[in-house]
């Protein structure tokens, strides 16, 4: 089985999801979000053809990350291939979490994306949009993004939300001038 990527894995990203992070890049993108910060991954033929098992390998030599993340482009669109990398990933001891522009709905009313989200711990959704971009937030682009606890939501049969990323950054009591300068 064959991903199209967008680029190599990066590893130790810590704004891709929570902790140290590998992200995998993967290649098309059917939602061109106006402002997106990946344009040149919209291309369903652009990156490169790379098997599956070679990029499970490197997940199983991975040192020193937490999860990987699945990033693009669009993930969503290549799910096959995209839960065999989750597969590996667990069975190393990693999380997995995965943005999309499709919502969480669309992917349970499509049976390949359903099935990618049994395999994915946090799911980061929907479309980027440029007016509701912000800073502030914790792991997405624009506000109206969801970051969901996959498996309480498929248990409970409705959207859980990780409850300690729906507040706004708080900046208040860490950046303070300091009264002092090291030299």
């Amino acid at each position: 089985m064959k991903i199209r990527l967008a680029a190599s894995l990066q590893l130790d990203s810590i704004v891709d999801g929570e902790g140290i992070r590998t992200v995998v890049w993967t290649q098309g993108c059917p939602h061109h979000c106006k402002g997106c910060h990946n344009p040149s991954t919209h291309d369903f033929d652009g990156g490169a053809l790379v098997d599956v098992s070679e990029i499970v390998e490197e997940i199983k030599q991975l040192k020193g990350q937490d999860g990987i993340t699945l990033s693009g482009g669009d993930p969503v669109c290549q799910s096959d291939a995209c839960i065999e990398l989750c597969k590996a990933a667990h069975e190393v001891g990693m999380n997995v979490w995965c943005y999309t522009g499709f919502t969480y709905e669309e992917m349970l009313r499509n049976s390949k994306h359903k099935k990618l989200l049994e395999y994915v711990d946090v799911l980061v959704d929907g479309k980027f949009i440029l007016e509701e971009k912000s800073l502030d937030i914790y792991f997405k682009g624009s506000k109206n993004q969801r970051i969901i606890d996959v498996s309480k939501s498929l248990e409970q049969s409705r959207v859980v939300l990780v409850e300690k990323y729906m507040q706004d950054k708080d900046y208040s009591s860490s950046v303070k001038k300091p009264e002092y300068m090291f030299v």
